[in-house]
C-alpha cells in the first residue's frame, strides 16, 4: 500500500461530508487514498474489521460526495465496513478508541452520530430500514433520499429479499448499492468504466441501464462471460437483471467499485434521474489497497492489532484452548464414531468451529449462509429423518430463528442439538453480539433441555450428552474466548439430564449456585469470603432446564442464603430457580435468595472483564452481594448464637 505523504493532507481539510462536495473528482480520488491509509493505521492500533472497510473506501467517499448526508439517510448493512464512513463523518479523532471501553462502536450506532441514522451489526436489515426512511420522506418527515449499502452475503438472506419485494411493490425512490466482494470481474470492468464515463449527462436512467446492457453485449467473449457470471451470482438468472426488474428495481451494473470516476458517474446519474427503486451492483475487493489483507485467505475480516508494514497480527497467547475449538474438536470426534451426526452453521463455519468437522467429513457439514431461520428448520427436517443435527449458531444470531425453534423444533419435539457459541458478554463487538437472552428464550420452551458449560471439560461432556439425547431438543451454551485450563478428558461422558454437581461444601452461611463459566468467579469470591469468616458452599447447576430441584432443596435447607449467578439477562436462570423454589415452598422459612444476572440495560463494548464489572457480575460484586445479604460476620455469629436462621 502506498502511504499518503504529509505534504498532501487533504483529509485534514474534511471535517465532514459537506466539505467533500466542493472537491474535484481528482481530489476525491486522492481523499479515498488518504482514507484508506487512515483506516489501516487506525485498525492497526485497535483491531477490528479491516478487510470489509478497505473494500468500500471509494464507495464511501463517492456516496458522501454525491448525496446530502445526513439529510439523505445512508444505511450500512451489518456495519463491518463503516470505518471509512466514521473517519469522514466527524469521528476521525476518535478512531483510536474504536471498539474500546467508552470509545467508538465497531458498528453504526444512532447514539454516536447523526450520520448513523440506523444502527446495525446483524445482517440483511439495511433495505428494510432504508425503505422505512423513504416512506417517512414521502409522508412529510424531514428526511431526504435513502441509500442502503448491502453485501453479497447479506443480500442472500431472506429478509433482504422480503424488503426488495416490498420496495418494488411500493415503487418509491430508493437506492440499494450491492457491494459484491466475492467475485472478481476485473477484465470487463475497465472497458465498462470507460463506456459508462462517456455517457452524456442528459442520458435518462433507462438509457444508462440500456447502455450498460449494450456494453456487455459488445464485450469480447471472455469479458462478456465474466460480466455474466457476476450478474448471475446475484440474480440467479441468465437474462440481465430480470429478477430485480420483476421486483420493480432498475438494475445497473456490474460496475467497478474501486473506479472513483465510474462510481461517481453512476451515482450522480442515478440520483438525478431515479423515480423508483434502483439497485447498483458494484464489484469490490475485500482488503483493497493493503497487500497483507488482499493476500490473506480471510481478507483480514477481523484482525487484532497489527504491524502496518508487515501485516503481522499481535495474537494473544494462551495456554488453554478456546471454547469454540473444544466444541469443534469434540463434535468432530463424536462424528467419527456416529455417521448420523451432521452439523449446520449460518455462514460461520470457522467462527463456530464446525470447520474442524468439515475438514474430516465435508459431506456432513452444511453452511446455509446468512439464513438462521432456514438453518433451524433445515436441522429440524434432518432430525425428523433420523439424523442427529448440531445447529451451531452464535447466541445473538440464533435470535433470528426463534419462531422456527418454537414451531419447527420444540412443538414437534425434534432432537435438534443447539450449540450456542458466544454466550454471555463478548467484548469488543459490544451489545449487538452479546449472548444475553438465550437462557430465557430457550428455557421457556416446552420439551427443551438447556445446559451451560462451566469450563472446557464440561463443554466436552455436554457435546456427548447432546449426542445421546434423542428424546427432544437440547441446547448448550458456552462463551467466547479461552478455557480455564482444567484437565481435559479424552472423551466427554453423557451427563444425567437435570443433575447439577457440588463444587465446594463449605458450611451454612451462603450457597452460590452458578450456571456457566462464572463458576470461576464464584470460586474466587468464596476464597475471599472464607478469609473474612463466612462459610460458603458452591454448586454448578449445569442445567437451567430441567433444574436439579433435589440439589437446590438441599442447599436451601442447609444455608442462610442462596445466591444464583449467571451470564444471562433478567428472566433467565435466577428467575427459573425462584419460581421453582416458590412452587416447592422453599421460600417459606426465611431463606434469603438473591439472583445475580445481567442488568436490565445493554452493556457497551469493553473487554469482557470490564463489561462484567459494568454489569455488576465481577468477583468483587459477588462478595459484596453476600455481605449485603447476610450483613457483616459479627451479625452472622450473633444470629447463629440465637439459633436463628437469618430471616
Amino acid at each position: 500500500m502506498t502511504l499518503i505523504s504529509k505534504e498532501t493532507p487533504l483529509l485534514d481539510r474534511v471535517a465532514g461530508p459537506g466539505d467533500m462536495r466542493g472537491l474535484s473528482d481528482a481530489q476525491l480520488r486522492q481523499l479515498a487514498d488518504e482514507v484508506r491509509s487512515e483506516t489501516v493505521h487506525a485498525v492497526s492500533e485497535t483491531g477490528g474489521h479491516l478487510g470489509s472497510s478497505l473494500g468500500v473506501v471509494e464507495l464511501t467517499v463517492a456516496i458522501h460526495a454525491v448525496f446530502d448526508t445526513p439529510r439523505d439517510k445512508l444505511v450500512w448493512d451489518v456495519g463491518h465496513q463503516c470505518y471509512p464512513h466514521k473517519i469522514l463523518t466527524g469521528r476521525r479523532d476518535r478512531m483510536s478508541t474504536l471498539r474500546q471501553k467508552g470509545g467508538l462502536s465497531g458498528f453504526t450506532k444512532r447514539a454516536e452520530s447523526d450520520f448513523d441514522p440506523f444502527g446495525a451489526a446483524h445482517s440483511s436489515t439495511s433495505i428494510s430500514a432504508a425503505l422505512g426512511f423513504a416512506v417517512g420522506r414521502d409522508l412529510g418527515q424531514p428526511t431526504g433520499d435513502a441509500i442502503a449499502v448491502i453485501g453479497d452475503g447479506s443480500i442472500s438472506a431472506g429478509m433482504a429479499y422480503e424488503a426488495m419485494n416490498n420496495a418494488g411493490a411500493e415503487s418509491r425512490r430508493l437506492f440499494v448499492i450491492l457491494n459484491d466482494n466475492e467475485m472478481s470481474i476485473a477484465p470487463p470492468v475497465g472497458a465498462m468504466s470507460g463506456y459508462l464515463s462517456s455517457l452524456s449527462k442528459g442520458t435518462p436512467l433507462a438509457g444508462l441501464v440500456a447502455a450498460a446492457e449494450g456494453m456487455e453485449a459488445a464485450l469480447p467473449k471472455p469479458m462478456r462471460d465474466g460480466a455474466r457470471r457476476a450478474r448471475e451470482m446475484v440474480t440467479g438468472l441468465e437474462s440481465r437483471g430480470t429478477f430485480f426488474e420483476e421486483l420493480g428495481f432498475d438494475y445497473i451494473g456490474p460496475i467497478d467499485g474501486h473506479d472513483m470516476d465510474q462510481v461517481l458517474q453512476v451515482l450522480r446519474a442515478a440520483r438525478s434521474r431515479a423515480t423508483g427503486p434502483v439497485l447498483i451492483h458494484a464489484c469490490t475487493v475485500k482488503g483493497k489497497g493493503y497487500a497483507p489483507a488482499e493476500g490473506s485467505s480471510d481478507k483480514y475480516h477481523g484482525v487484532s492489532k497489527f504491524n502496518v508494514e508487515t501485516g503481522a497480527q499481535q495474537k494473544a497467547k494462551s495456554n488453554t484452548p478456546s471454547y469454540t475449538s473444544v466444541f469443534g474438536n469434540a463434535l468432530a470426534d463424536e462424528a467419527s464414531r456416529d455417521p448420523s451426526i451432521v452439523a449446520v452453521t449460518a455462514a460461520m463455519p470457522s467462527g463456530t468451529g464446525v470447520n474442524i468437522m468439515a475438514d474430516r467429513f465435508p459431506n456432513r457439514v452444511f453452511d446455509v449462509g446468512i439464513a438462521e431461520q432456514h438453518g433451524v428448520t433445515f436441522a429440524a427436517g434432518m432430525a425428523a429423518s433420523g439424523l442427529k443435527p448440531f445447529c451451531a449458531i452464535y447466541s445473538s444470531f440464533l435470535q433470528r430463528g426463534y419462531d422456527q425453534i418454537v414451531h419447527d423444533v420444540a412443538l414437534q419435539n425434534l432432537p435438534v442439538r443447539f450449540a450456542l457459541d458466544r454466550a454471555g458478554l463478548v467484548g469488543a463487538d459490544g451489545p449487538t453480539h452479546a449472548g444475553a437472552f438465550d437462557i430465557g428464550f430457550m428455557a421457556s420452551l416446552p420439551n427443551m433441555v438447556v445446559m451451560a458449560a462451566a469450563d472446557e471439560a464440561e463443554l466436552m461432556h455436554m457435546v456427548t450428552t447432546a449426542v445421546t439425547h434423542d428424546s427432544g431438543p437440547i441446547a448448550f451454551r458456552y462463551p467466547r474466548g479461552n478455557g480455564t485450563g482444567v484437565e481435559m478428558p479424552e472423551r466427554g461422558v453423557a451427563l444425567p439430564i437435570g443433575k447439577g454437581r457440588m463444587i465446594r461444601e463449605g458450611g451454612t452461611d451462603v450457597a452460590l449456585l452458578s450456571l456457566g463459566t462464572h463458576l470461576s468467579e464464584c470460586e474466587a469470591a468464596a476464597d475471599i469470603l472464607e478469609g473474612e469468616g463466612f462459610s460458603v458452599s458452591i454448586a454448578d447447576a449445569r442445567f437451567a432446564k430441567p433444574l436439579d430441584m433435589e440439589l437446590i432443596a438441599a442447599l436451601a435447607k442447609s444455608h442462610r442464603a442462596l445466591i444464583t449467578v449467571e451470564q444471562g439477562a433478567m428472566g433467565g436462570f435466577g428467575a427459573l430457580v425462584l419460581q421453582e423454589m416458590a412452587g416447592a415452598g422453599l421460600l417459606d422459612f426465611g431463606l434469603r435468595v438473591r439472583a445475580m444476572c445481567l442488568p436490565d440495560r445493554f452493556i457497551d463494548q469493553a473487554s469482557p472483564d470490564e463489561m462484567y464489572r459494568d454489569a455488576g457480575l465481577s468477583c468483587d460484586d459477588i462478595v459484596a452481594k453476600v455481605r449485603q445479604t447476610l450483613g457483616d460476620r459479627d451479625n452472622v455469629v450473633a444470629l447463629d448464637t440465637l439459633g436463628q436462621r437469618g430471616a
